[in-house]
């Protein structure tokens, strides 16, 4: 195997920036705690997702004056597209969508691409002990039906998808028993085939991932191309009559009697409605109702070389689903269709750290760890980019004030790609003012603030949220790795 492996990926001091097929200027370690916005026009991450998926689509161009339109989404990642797609097909409602770079610059050409029955963090048994199984069997119904929202969207995008369901791998022996225990959860009261696989027939079917101990698989999963499926969204969008300004970041907002005026750097854009659908990449300062309501995360992704047919047969790779572990701080990981392996997982907490080297070679040992014949394989693409989980690890798609015509998408905290989907429509449904079906949870109450023992809910807290992170991040790592 080493004869096909050409060179290992440089390892300087923990200073130096990670060596990707691009400039780090378009994106000079933003933090979304800290910054106003995330800039202003700045170019598409480095990303193997950007680099194949070909010139983006024609885009309306940056706000060049004031303009007077009826509903405003700012951020055109998945979520946002996705709402104004729903707005004009099913309310006949045009929206403007302002994004402060180049279209789908945030989340959703960063992410990797897994488009899984999931909303939020949180499991189905996490679920039952949060709101009884009454509720809990109706949000997995709404996910059932954000997968068919999802398929229906994709079904004439050309997204490079890999279907056939997600393989969920335990990592450690003692992860096996509360998988059984979640599996035959999923069947019995969910009705949803999920099976348990040993970790002998796992490796020799499937992926021989040296860490697995079994694997748990759902029949719901899908691996798509994040950059195609975003410019996708964009064309359909647009053909609909949609309008996406880019390089049009809101750089401040004030509303008088329910009129919001959303200034931009060349125009000031009056609007009857707003929907924020900008995930990871929300700014402190975008308005007082996201203000302190997301604990951004940062995850980095790399992606090989293209594999040799002896590398694949090593890795024993007998599929192209979509693969996680079972980490708190989980890898996702895949075989692309070009025959590379993509994995992504945590990166460093603050922004200013996110380019040392460090946190790509944490990855690449955490591949060869799972695939030790890969040790040595050359990356051809390296990134990083941030993750809008909530404090209570679930999204919320909401009106927060019943008086103001504002709403929200936000926290689906790594479970995007499929749920950003059935997010826009639901964000759709609000702002157009059909409420059918949107009495669950998380269409019925806010993103809550950070708290103590769910006692003290102040956005005081906020600033001490990275002290906290640090701490956790300690704790999962024992966690998973040595409790």
């Amino acid at each position: 195997m080493d004869s096909a492996i050409t060179k290992q990926p440089a390892v300087d001091n923990e200073n130096t920036f990670l060596a990707t097929p691009a400039s780090r200027a378009y994106d000079p370690a933003y933090d979304p705690l800290i910054d106003q916005t995330p800039g202003n026009g700045r170019e598409y991450a480095p990303t193997y997702w950007i680099g194949t998926a070909g010139p983006a689509p024609e885009d309306d161009g940056p706000v060049t004056g004031d303009m007077d339109v009826d509903v405003v989404i700012v951020g055109s990642g998945f979520t946002g597209l996705t709402a104004a797609i729903f707005l004009a097909e099913n309310y006949g409602i045009k929206a403007t969508v302002l994004e402060a770079n180049r279209t789908s610059w945030g989340c959703s050409t960063r992410n990797g691409g897994q488009a899984q029955c999931a909303s939020g963090r949180l499991k189905r048994s996490q679920w039952i002990q949060r709101w009884g199984v009454d509720t809990a069997i109706k949000m997995h119904e709404e996910c059932m039906d954000g997968m068919e929202t999802f398929k229906s969207l994709i079904k004439d995008i050309d997204c490079d998808p890999q279907p056939g369901g997600h393989f969920y791998i335990a990592h450690r022996s003692k992860v096996m028993p509360s998988l059984e225990k979640e599996a035959k959860l999923l069947r019995d009261t969910f009705n949803y085939d999920a099976q348990i696989i040993d970790a002998d027939t796992f490796k020799r079917q499937f992926v021989n991932d040296n860490e697995a101990a079994g694997a748990m698989h759902e029949p719901e999963g899908i691996g798509v191309h994040p950059a195609k499926l975003a410019f996708g969204y964009l064309k359909k969008a647009r053909a609909l009559g949609v309008k996406v300004h880019p390089s049009s970041p809101v750089t401040s907002w004030k509303t008088q009697q329910g009129i919001h005026y959303l200034n931009t750097p060349n125009g000031v854009v009056k609007a009857r409605a707003v929907g924020l659908a900008t995930g990871g990449y929300t700014s402190q300062g975008l308005h007082a109702e996201v203000k302190n309501r997301l604990l951004p995360i940062l995850s980095n992704s790399i992606v090989t070389r293209p594999l040799t047919p002896a590398e694949i047969d090593a890795c024993n790779f007998n599929t192209t689903q979509v693969l996680t572990d079972t980490r708190v701080l989980r890898h996702y990981y895949r075989l692309l269709p070009d025959n590379r392996v993509q994995i992504g997982s945590r990166s460093s907490i603050a922004g200013c750290d996110a380019p040392k080297q460090q946190y790509e070679n944490k990855l690449y040992a955490d591949m060869v760890r799972k695939f030790p014949a890969l040790k040595g394989i050359t990356l051809d693409y390296s990134w990083w980019g941030w993750v809008d989980v909530s404090h209570d690890m679930m999204p919320r798609i909401v009106q927060p004030n019943e008086n103001e015509s504002i709403y929200y998408a936000l926290g689906y905290g790594g479970n995007g790609v499929m749920y950003s989907a059935q997010a826009g429509k639901r964000l759709a449904q609000w702002i157009a003012g059909d409420k059918s079906e949107l009495n669950l949870p998380i269409f019925q109450s806010r993103l809550p603030y950070p708290n103590v023992q769910n006692i003290i809910e102040s956005e005081y807290l906020a600033p001490f949220r990275r002290m906290g992170q640090r701490f956790l991040y300690r704790w999962y790592h024992l966690k998973d790795e040595i409790i």
